[in-house]
């Protein structure tokens, strides 16, 4: 069954994780995605937390899964050419190198429009397109720093502390394809390509955007706080078997269906908790703890159970082997084997979008470097005896050797 992005060609030329993450959704939703790779060793993601005898990456296969590997070497001139006459019949070129790399070496926007005035040219960035620093390079931790989230992560006493995935990097490619998606929209109906730009940095600040409205409004600067906030209604406890789980309630009703619960209907009648504000603000710190006490009378597990049978939202704290087997993840198929050729199939988290007429499917593992380059040049109309005169001239790869100078 196709998927929805059936028929979209985009020409890959990321590497590391926030652009790459944004073209392996775009796979995942039926685009055939181009891994657009240096010939000698590619990706710098191949190598990285390689595992088991046959060395696969779970970074890389997660990140490029169901692309195929182009080996070009762009500073050579016919790699340019060849990737000006891919460019021609596709819809949308994505990188995530820095602002300036791609117009040094002549693939930049203005390039590619000439031969196709419909492609939209994405940029996973650092920084953003304007700005002093545009040109600067980063990555997901600094992007995390410097928006502002690491300075409200962690305990009040502890050290700023960045989020333990790459929300940067991750949340980057999802917004990406948004934007993707959105001048491919705007191309349908005007037949106009444009650049889209998604950073580090503005996804961060997104992440964080009602965060930052209630600063601009109160000037007030968040500060780190003690547990997951200072709201017994929105906040992580321990159970008496020591694993924790978490409330999240955000209006008053519960209160009662709370007090009955726990075996506390004397709380209804305590004056410090008599309204919302002294049970959120004024005498939460006591209230949390007469839950601590309560809740480590029984196991984690328990309460949690107890309180969403009440209508009170709760949730066990999962680890990653937890989660993995999760009923509810499992029911709607947020994980999948994914096949292997003469190996076991490799297990990937899906992309969690689900459509009632195309749905969203991992086609394959990640491609070897170059694997498809045969493939993707016989389809832009080059016979084999040029493919073979580029290969030997050093125009295409893989090659198994540097240049000279040790570049790539």
């Amino acid at each position: 069954m196709p998927g929805a992005l059936d028929g979209i060609r985009v020409l890959d030329w990321t590497i590391w994780q926030q652009g790459t993450s944004a073209s392996a959704i775009l796979a995942d939703l039926g685009a055939d995605v181009i891994k657009i790779e240096e010939p000698v060793s590619g990706d710098p993601g191949r190598g990285l937390l390689t595992v088991g005898a046959d060395g696969l990456s779970g970074y890389f296969q997660a990140l490029n899964r169901g692309k195929r590997s182009l080996a070009i070497d762009l500073k050579h001139p016919k790699g340019r050419e060849l990737l000006l006459r891919l460019a021609a019949g596709a819809d949308v070129f994505l990188s995530n190198y820095r602002p300036g790399v791609a117009e040094r070496l002549g693939i930049g926007y203005a390039d590619l429009c000439q031969v196709n005035p419909g492609i939209i040219f994405a940029r996973a960035s650092g920084w953003g397109r304007e700005g002093p620093e545009a040109e600067a390079g980063s990555f997901d931790i600094l992007g995390q720093a410097r928006g502002g989230l690491m300075s409200i992560n962690g305990e009040p006493a502890s050290s700023p502390k960045n989020v333990g995935a790459p929300v940067a990097d991750q949340g980057g490619g999802m917004l990406s394809v948004l934007g993707i998606l959105a001048a491919l929209r705007h191309r349908d109906r005007t037949g106009e390509g444009q650049e889209v730009d998604v950073s580090l940095l503005g996804t961060v600040l997104g992440l964080q955007s009602f965060n930052f409205t209630t600063y601009f409004l109160t000037g007030q600067v968040p500060q780190r706080l003690k547990r997951a906030g200072p709201i017994p209604f929105w906040n992580i406890y321990a159970g008496g078997d020591g694993r924790h789980f978490v409330i999240g309630m955000l209006v008053d009703r519960g209160w009662p269906d709370l007090c009955d619960a726990i075996g506390r209907r004397d709380l209804l009648e305590d004056e410090r908790f008599a309204g919302y504000a002294g049970r959120t603000r004024h005498h939460a710190k006591e209230l949390m703890a007469i839950l601590d006490e309560t809740f480590a009378e029984r196991p984690a597990g328990e309460w949690a159970e107890l309180l969403n049978a009440r209508g009170i939202f709760s949730a066990l704290v999962q680890n990653y082997d937890e989660a993995a087997r999760d009923p509810q993840a499992l029911a709607n198929g947020y994980f999948v084997d994914v096949p292997r050729e003469g190996g076991p199939p490799v297990r990937m988290v899906n992309t969690p979008i689900q459509f009632s007429k195309t749905p969203v499917h991992i086609r394959s593992i990640a491609p070897e470097l170059g694997q498809h380059t045969e493939e993707v040049l016989l389809e832009a109309g080059l016979s084999w005896e040029e493919i073979t005169a580029l290969r030997d001239d050093g125009a295409v790869g893989p090659r198994a050797e540097r240049d000279d100078d040790g570049s790539s």
